[in-house]
């Protein structure tokens, strides 16, 4: 029997990779003769550099950069054979990097994704592709172009202090990026708008620690950085607050696409690049995963994406989750045979949190044995 593993991270948990790992050793020693074919995979959030170093040959470069708040944090750039840059956002940004008190994206920065952007464009690539996802900030990306050298200024012609509520007093840019005319590449999963009612404030900002006040703020300032990008950014497309994908990670979707990125989904890129077709079309099952298996699941997560390559190839596919939150109605309805929950398993959340790599591989081994053949 041919199994392609390819689960998504458990967040706070396991790396893609890791959970892939622990399904398969779990598997294995449950039908030691199935053929097991691993695939981690991700959608352009947390773990995006670490599927596709765990699936491509390349050098992973580390970088020093800051987290949300300025402070020092370790990143990468991964840098492929053909002159390829991969960056990931949530390495600078990411909402893991701040503690639930930490978290105000009134101040918090997208600065660090730009120091990784510059160290991406000094390897001499020809495209650098950035994940987005799983942001801490709602900047529209300020901080990532003032790090670009691309600075906002006030009326006074200060540099604005860090963090989206600053936008509002922002009157001009001065500078122009340090891009060496490579080609952009925003990677994500998210359509949202930059503003309005599926804005990146509205639909994102109270995750980040917004209050209903805060929303309002965080929009109407990202709506006036909009306007200015249109205004001094040569190349920015008209209407850039409307766009799809604009408000990906805090509005940065918003910058890249001024500074002539492309957008592509995360997962359909990842899902290339690995060959999950591929590897699906010759596979008798598929397996794949994540923390919580609920309902944004279904919209356009990866576990979504693995259900909709089974179904088209007519291959049955299992979900070993964290958490299983929906109906096996809802869940057939988009292509999943089965979910199955560490959290109902013999040790129950505590174990599963204290030993997920164990525990899921457990689990995967009491799986296979009711479905290897």
């Amino acid at each position: 029997m041919r199994v392609v593993i390819c689960p998504d991270k458990f967040a706070g948990t396991l790396s893609a990779p890791q959970a892939a790992s622990a399904i398969a050793d779990g598997w294995s020693s449950a039908a030691p003769t199935d053929e097991l074919i691993s695939r981690p995979l991700a959608d352009g959030g947390p773990g995006f550099i670490d599927v596709l170093a765990d699936s491509l040959e390349g050098e992973r470069i580390p970088v020093s950069t800051c987290d949300p708040l300025g402070r020092p944090v370790d990143g990468a750039v991964f840098v492929t054979r053909d002159g390829t840059a991969y960056v990931e956002s949530a390495q600078a940004c990411g909402l893991h990097l701040l503690t639930p008190e930490e978290r105000d994206p009134k101040r918090t920065t997208s600065y660090g994704l730009g120091v990784l952007l510059v160290a991406a464009v000094e390897t001499g690539a020809r495209t650098v592709v950035i994940g987005l996802g799983g942001s801490a900030t709602n900047d529209g990306g300020a901080g990532m172009l003032t790090a670009l050298g691309v600075t906002p200024l006030d009326e006074a012609g200060m540099a604005l202090p860090y963090g989206g509520a600053a936008l509002a007093f922002c009157h001009r840019l001065v500078g122009l990026p340090r891009l060496r005319q490579v080609t952009l590449v925003a990677a994500t999963d998210v359509d949202n708008p930059l503003t309005g009612l599926h804005g990146a404030s509205a639909v994102f900002g109270p995750q980040k620690g917004a209050t209903r006040e805060d929303v309002l703020t965080l929009d109407a300032a990202l709506e006036h950085f909009a306007g200015i990008l249109e205004r001094d950014l040569p190349g920015c497309p008209q209407g850039i607050a409307q766009l799809p994908g604009a408000g990906a990670a805090g509005g940065i979707g918003a910058a890249l696409l001024a500074l002539g990125a492309r957008r592509e989904s995360g997962l359909g890129l990842v899902r290339r690049l690995v060959g999950l077709d591929r590897a699906v079309a010759e596979a008798d099952l598929v397996i794949t995963g994540e923390g919580s298996f609920d309902f944004s699941s279904l919209r356009g997560k990866v576990t979504a994406g693995v259900a909709e390559v089974a179904t088209e190839h007519g291959v049955p596919c299992l979900v070993l989750a964290g958490r299983v939150e929906i109906s096996r109605r809802e869940a057939a309805a988009a292509g999943i045979t089965a979910a199955y929950g560490l959290v109902d398993q013999p040790g129950g959340p505590e174990r599963a949190l204290a030993e997920p790599a164990a525990a899921l591989r457990d689990m995967a081994a009491r799986v296979a044995a009711g479905w290897s053949r």
